[in-house]
């Protein structure tokens, strides 16, 4: 019978823990196009009882920069130069790849930097497209079209790329309710609102939302801020109603 002896066993059982223990760290490798970025600092924060906190840092060498370390949990970050945040990304385990270049901040590599970035490139290519509208009825204006036939046409196409967009980032919500995708996009589209308010499409991200989705902190704090908001705006627009009665 063939045994296995436990001084010839061990030292590969080391190297497998060993091997599995580097597979579990995180490598961000940054390029970049831009000058002025040479010798400067770069950091990775993420929001930690509401500060950025520094997880990471390197300086940009000759147009790259390295950072590497383990993670115990995946993490929605942003990269900052001093106080300034340049781009989000998920710290995730693998090899995430970074690249700065004028005009456009871009990571992959890994699963869900990946799923992020193509959200990403999506959306600007609607918003761009919104814009080419806009641009589009001004040069039809100089060519000389007539500004009422050309403006309810545009106004039409507009709004139906805006509602494509606006699907799209919901849609995008839905399919990642379950890792840090979702909560993170929610938030980013809440923060162009004046102010936490319940909108429709709030309103439809949060009606199918599981719980955890909803009891992630951020999205906690914001929704109860909306919803007071709501309860606060219907107060206002009773006592309105009830003063012009009492005016009449």
């Amino acid at each position: 019978m063939n045994r296995i002896h436990i001084h010839t066993w061990l030292p590969f059982c080391l190297l497998a823990a060993f091997l599995a223990s580097c597979s579990r760290g995180y490598r961000v490798e940054g390029n970049s196009s831009i000058i002025s970025l040479d010798g400067k600092m770069l950091y990775v924060k993420m929001l930690k009882d509401g500060a950025w906190v520094a997880v990471d840092s390197a300086e940009v060498i000759h147009g790259s920069f390295r950072m590497k370390g383990v993670v115990d949990s995946v993490r929605m970050v942003t990269l900052y130069m001093n106080d300034d945040a340049l781009m989000p990304f998920v710290l995730e385990n693998g090899r995430v790849r970074v690249s700065i270049t004028p005009g456009s901040f871009v990571a992959g590599g890994t699963p869900l930097n990946d799923r992020l970035y193509e959200f990403i490139g999506r959306r600007n290519d609607l918003q761009r497209a919104v814009d080419d509208l806009e641009r589009q009825e001004a040069r039809m204006v100089l060519d000389g079209a007539d500004i009422d036939d050309i403006h309810d046409e545009l106004k039409r196409q507009a709004e139906a790329k805006l509602r494509e967009m606006d699907e799209y980032t919901r849609q995008f919500i839905v399919d990642n309710y379950e890792n840090v995708l979702g909560p993170s996009v929610f938030l980013m589209m809440c923060s162009t609102l004046p102010y936490p308010v319940m909108t429709e499409q709030v309103e439809d991200v949060v009606r199918t939302a599981p719980q955890a989705f909803k009891e992630h902190p951020l999205v906690r704090d914001f929704l109860l801020k909306a919803r007071e908001n709501m309860r606060l705006m219907e107060e206002h627009k009773r006592l309105q109603e009830n003063m012009a009665a009492n005016v009449r």
